[in-house]
């Protein structure tokens, strides 16, 4: 205690110093370090009375946000819409929040979350669709010219999936092919005049259902292949059934073009050999 004491003989003028060091901002640790005082009792008696700087204080920022969030809570937010604003975390909004009433979803907000997770959705597609695109363009620009013989076997294997055929019960050796996508029909059209059959062997004919609209159809039809309407053979209609639900309906839809050529029973007989053709190698690549 003596020792204490006389180290600390001049309090008055140390406790001016401490005073004046605390005014200028420093911290405790500052002082004592400046002032070599090591004992903290000595250190409250010299600082007494004399407030801390701001900067020293302890952070209320826990406090300032919980005091925001329960705000927001009584006007009605979400844990969501508190998170969103404040950026702190749901388990610490739920914590200073808890015992607060939840608030009521008006429909207006359901409708708002509807909304935004269509837009997310709709977003979504956008990307995927672009996607798709750009595999089909990557996809199309791997296809050149194509030759004589590639035209020839891509004719056969189309011709084969959609022309009709003849069967063993019911004699059919002609050359009718029938399809509603208008690049099938144009590509049929250039195996055929690869194979030498010219335009006035080809005769055209709409087929479609009676409520949709028949002669747009078969203008359209008409302009594709290059042929007045009046050139078409009469249009095969088809009964409408209401208890039917199609999906083939619309300003789209325009039925599908029949194509027959004439004289076709030689023509039909090599189409059946070039497919057996195909056929046999398809299967050696098998083995």
């Amino acid at each position: 205690m003596t020792e204490i004491t006389s180290k600390y003989a001049d309090f008055e003028g140390l406790r001016e110093r401490a005073v004046t060091l605390r005014r200028e901002g420093l911290s405790r640790r500052q002082i004592r370090d400046r002032l070599h005082v090591d004992n903290n009792d000595i250190l409250n008696r010299l600082l007494q009375g004399e407030p801390p700087p701001e900067w020293t204080k302890r952070p209320r920022a826990k406090d300032d946000l919980r005091a925001k969030a329960r705000e927001l809570r009584l006007e009605g937010k979400t844990y969501d819409q508190i998170q969103l604003e404040l950026g702190c975390s749901k388990g610490s909004i739920s914590l200073w929040v808890r015992d607060l009433p939840k608030p009521v979803r008006s429909r207006s907000a359901i409708e708002q979350a509807r909304l935004a997770g269509r837009m997310r959705w709709d977003h979504e597609l956008a990307v995927r669709d672009a996607e798709r695109q750009r595999t089909k363009a990557a996809a199309k620009s791997e296809i050149d010219a194509l030759t004589d013989r590639e035209l020839l076997l891509l004719g056969v294997a189309l011709y084969w999936a959609e022309g009709s055929k003849d069967k063993p019960y019911d004699r059919r050796e002609n050359v009718m092919f029938i399809n509603s996508d208008p690049n099938v029909i144009q590509v049929y059209r250039a195996w055929l005049r690869l194979l030498g059959v010219t335009p006035d062997r080809l005769a055209y004919r709409v087929m479609i259902h009676e409520s949709a609209d028949v002669e747009g159809a078969e203008r359209y039809w008409a302009d594709l292949v290059g042929i007045g309407v009046a050139d078409l053979q009469k249009t095969t209609l088809k009964k409408h059934n209401p208890k039917t639900v199609r999906k083939n309906t619309g300003d789209a839809y325009r039925g599908c073009l029949v194509l027959r050529v004439s004289q076709g029973a030689e023509l039909y007989r090599r189409i059946e050999g070039w497919w057996s053709g195909i056929a046999d190698q398809a299967q050696l690549r098998l083995r």
